[in-house]
């Protein structure tokens, strides 16, 4: 599957109709729900082939964001064969108290992979 069918894959699993309240407050008739996207698995499959030609040569490993980044990272790993890590949007405040779990990030070249990216906010 090329670029563009994928592409025409996650428009149609995602895009939705309705009535709905956005991050900014603001009311949309339109919304991309990504998660109908990265729930499905044969999509993923498709997606992971395509982004791990994207993946730099230097990484060492591919961090997915919570929540929508990690399904994306956990199929682009089984894919590309990098190992891969979890990053919360805190540390938790129990156990490890960890902010990022999965393979261990520091002083490694580290690849992020976001699912949806508007202003690059939550990737800051």
């Amino acid at each position: 599957m090329d670029k563009r069918d994928v592409a025409k894959q996650i428009y149609d699993a995602s895009y939705i109709t309705g009535e709905f309240i956005l991050r900014s407050g603001k009311i949309s008739s339109e919304y991309f729900d990504k998660y109908l996207f990265e729930s499905n698995p044969k999509l993923l499959v498709e997606i992971a082939k395509i982004l791990k030609h994207h993946i730099p040569t230097e990484a060492e490993i591919i961090a997915g964001l919570e929540m929508g980044g990690i399904p994306i990272v956990t199929a682009l790993s089984i894919e590309s064969g990098i190992k891969s890590a979890f990053v919360r949007k805190h540390a938790k405040e129990y156990g490890t108290c960890k902010l990022a779990e999965g393979a261990d990030i520091k002083d490694k070249n580290v690849c992020i992979i976001e699912d949806v990216v508007s202003t690059g906010g939550q990737i800051i």
